[in-house]
């Protein structure tokens, strides 16, 4: 094996360069993935504008990916050359309070692939190769492409935030914010049993997507007001359950107001760091806030969703790039580009 391979780094904000960089040798624990599909996340488009203080230059993103284990560790059980794998986006420790509880969501030594902080530098898998650690490998289902195995991550995402919410069969549900982590949750609400689903979006195109994916009903919130729409449509009450994929005051604020008395906010989205919400409103009815976090050990359900298509992943498979055009790829969802929901970067060796 060559000792260089050739990475998308992002060099400023928002500026990349592909460059050939060493490959750096695994520790006892980690494997060396041959990576062959990495998406673009929408907090990798959010990180190299410099938004969010969590991708600074230079480094190399990408959490969203799959591949071949190329190389293992001498203390690695249970994994081969050869296998086809992707892997959770979190580092975590496997030994604090929170990992042996299996909130390994919440480890007090979190790291996240892709990601460079003030804390710490991790490099990800925008490149031709990628060492993670073992304990956070999950093997590709026969069934299920490289490209599709790299949305798992993301589809975790949703899937956890329905998980550790109180949905029940029978549930009305809002989705605010028609976006990749956004659908995910539908669909994940739809498979828990909601018998209603309220899309929201700015967006026609995400919104027509939405009604594919599930949605009873769909609102552009640019044109019509969506507490008044939800009050109209649920006999005045509300419903149980709203998501907030967004993280805005405008989309948190409204997600509470359409929420019945008893009903419960999970806030997925963090788009603001902090936002403003009518504190009297949540106590006098008795309003539930949950955030959620990542995923945590979801993905083996994921594959397992994507193999049996009981999701569906078409409208995030659409674009397609090598990685020698991630630049490009970067412009483009940064320009908002109409109709594109997603871009997976291709790597052939």
């Amino acid at each position: 094996m060559a000792d260089k391979m050739t990475a998308l780094v992002l060099t400023g904000y928002p500026k990349f360069e592909l460059r050939e960089v060493p490959i750096l040798g695994i520790s006892d624990t980690q494997v060396l993935v041959k990576v062959h599909a990495v998406a673009i996340c929408g907090s990798d488009v959010a990180g190299c504008l410099g938004k969010t203080g969590r991708r600074i230059p230079p480094i190399i993103m990408g959490h969203e990916a799959s591949g071949e284990i190329v190389a293992l560790g001498k203390n690695v059980k249970g994994w081969e050359c050869g296998q086809r794998v992707t892997f959770d986006s979190t580092e975590y420790c496997g030994e604090c309070s929170f990992c042996r509880r299996g909130e390994i969501n919440l480890c007090s030594n979190r790291r996240v692939l892709g990601v460079s902080c003030d804390e710490y530098h991790r490099n990800g898998a925008m490149a031709e190769y990628v060492a993670v650690e073992s304990r956070t490998l999950y093997a590709i289902p026969d069934t299920v492409t490289y490209k599709e195995a790299a949305l798992t991550e993301p589809l975790s995402i949703g899937f956890h935030a329905v998980a550790i919410s109180p949905i029940k069969l029978g549930d009305k549900v809002l989705i605010n914010g028609c976006g990749t982590i956004g659908l995910m949750a539908l669909q994940s609400a739809a498979a828990n049993g909601a018998s209603r689903v309220i899309a929201c979006d700015i967006d026609d195109f995400r919104l027509d997507i939405a009604k594919k994916m599930g949605a009873t009903d769909v609102v552009n919130t640019s044109r019509d007001d969506l507490v008044r729409y939800v009050a109209a449509h649920t006999g005045g009450e509300g419903v149980d359950l709203a998501f907030d994929a967004v993280g805005l005051d405008a989309t948190v604020n409204a997600s509470i107001l359409c929420l019945k008395k008893g009903g419960c906010l999970v806030c997925i989205g963090n788009t603001q760091p902090d936002v403003k919400f009518p504190l009297q409103y949540c106590v006098t009815r008795q309003i539930r806030i949950q955030g959620s976090c990542a995923s945590s050990g979801e993905y083996d359900r994921c594959l397992a969703m994507i193999a049996s298509r009981r999701v569906d992943l078409s409208p995030f498979l659409q674009t397609e790039l090598p990685l020698f055009e991630g630049e490009s790829a970067f412009n483009r969802l940064i320009n908002r580009e109409p109709s594109l929901m997603k871009v997976i970067l291709t790597i052939d060796q």
